[in-house]
């Protein structure tokens, strides 16, 4: 009995200590590698137009009277250091000088893409629920404007040939395709006979693309999604339905969601990762929540090996920074927010010289907050997602 009972024992530790130690990915020779950074929706609310415009009086550079250089800079060092960067253009753009709609139909100004394509994104997710708000012709305009900046895109066609490219990146030597895919505004819904400018979620689509982007030499596959409830930071159920399939249907190697507004959690489902929603990159909302203010940067290693790609995540958080409304005649208190800005949070926690005791408070609380909620499904550190640190 005794000596069974050891034999047990034994056996339990060996699958114990087999099951905290996953065997790692076997190095290739030679083997290459690159970085993708990744954020959240780009959503220029008017008050973000008023303070480029406020940036361009004091800077002197811009066009058309807009600049949303110092709007953006906080994530230059991050977002420039990354071998791919991806960003989420949410919304159409206008004419440099206007007119420009907010919610619920965005017209945004398109000197945002000269700031974004300044802090060093390569290409962008075009579909969203807001894609079509101004139609055929606004989707155009803003195709054509980020081809004039140097921004890719992907997510929406200006013609059917168009709609059946991949955009397919030469990263550090590796072909790397990015895939766009959203749920449709039932507001401003496409035509049928547009239907090909705008590509809806649908696994079986993305299934078709990706064998697309493969059979046109792409070597990793990235997907965006917008999808998800806005201001849950929880994933919903259809969101949770459909990483599922994707991960068992496809080998797509990340996904990269939008649209909740809020930080959603980033966990490996079925051995790739998922990041189910990057909170806000900028916005503005005309209600600040606090969590709308407060997004993530996913920074993703990829390595390759004998068997394919190993892919490690890390995250970095933001903050839109807004003043305070001050009633005429009062003063803002000492310390506060002058302009809206999109901070580094651990860059600003780690150089605090010169912050109010209250900023650092909000910059704690935005980086304690985020890092719960990308670990809501899953034990800290359990799939070795990290924090990116600083570089010294």
């Amino acid at each position: 009995m005794g000596r069974s009972l050891a034999l047990l024992a034994t056996a339990v530790g060996l699958t114990v200590s087999c099951g905290s130690e996953p065997a790692q990915p076997e190095a290739k020779a030679g083997g290459r590698s690159f970085t993708v950074a990744a954020a959240g929706d780009v959503l220029i609310h008017p008050e973000l137009v008023e303070q480029a415009a406020k940036d361009a009086g004091k800077s002197g550079r811009g066009e058309a009277g807009l600049d949303f250089g110092p709007l953006l800079a906080g994530v230059k060092p991050v977002i420039s250091k990354a071998d791919l960067a991806i960003c989420h253009m949410e919304t159409p753009v206008g004419k440099p000088k206007g007119p420009f709609q907010g919610y619920p139909e965005f017209l945004v100004p398109p000197q945002i893409l000269t700031g974004l394509k300044d802090v060093g994104y390569d290409t962008c997710s075009t579909a969203s629920n807001h894609t079509f708000d101004h139609g055929l012709k606004a989707v155009r305009r803003t195709l054509d404007a980020m081809d004039k900046v140097g921004l890719g895109h992907s997510g929406s066609a200006r013609t059917p040939k168009e709609a059946e490219q991949i955009n397919i990146l030469d990263v550090n030597g590796v072909k790397v395709a990015h895939l766009s895919y959203s749920w449709e505004s039932f507001l401003n819904p496409t035509p049928k006979k547009q239907s090909w400018a705008f590509n809806r979620s649908s696994t079986d689509e993305v299934k078709k693309a990706e064998k697309r982007a493969r059979d046109q030499g792409a070597e990793v596959v990235l997907l965006s999604l917008h999808w998800g409830l806005e201001h849950y930071n929880e994933p919903s159920v259809p969101q949770l339905d459909m990483a599922q399939r994707l991960t068992e249907e496809t080998d797509v190697d990340l996904v990269i969601g939008h649209h909740a507004h809020v930080v959603q959690p980033i966990q490996k489902v079925n051995g790739t990762w998922v990041a189910y929603g990057l909170g806000n990159q900028v916005a503005r909302h005309s209600s600040p929540t606090g969590l709308t203010e407060e997004g993530a940067i996913g920074w993703f290693e990829f390595h390759e090996t004998a068997d394919g790609w190993d892919v490690s995540a890390r995250y970095r958080t933001t903050l839109v920074d807004i003043p305070p409304e001050i009633e005429p005649g009062e003063k803002a208190p000492e310390g506060a927010v002058e302009d809206l800005r999109l901070v580094d949070v651990q860059q600003a926690l780690e150089n605090p010289d010169g912050l109010s005791a209250d900023r650092i408070a909000r910059y704690r609380l935005a980086e304690d907050r985020t890092r719960g909620f990308l670990y809501n499904r899953g034990t800290p550190g359990g799939d070795g997602l990290k924090r990116l640190p600083l570089e010294k």
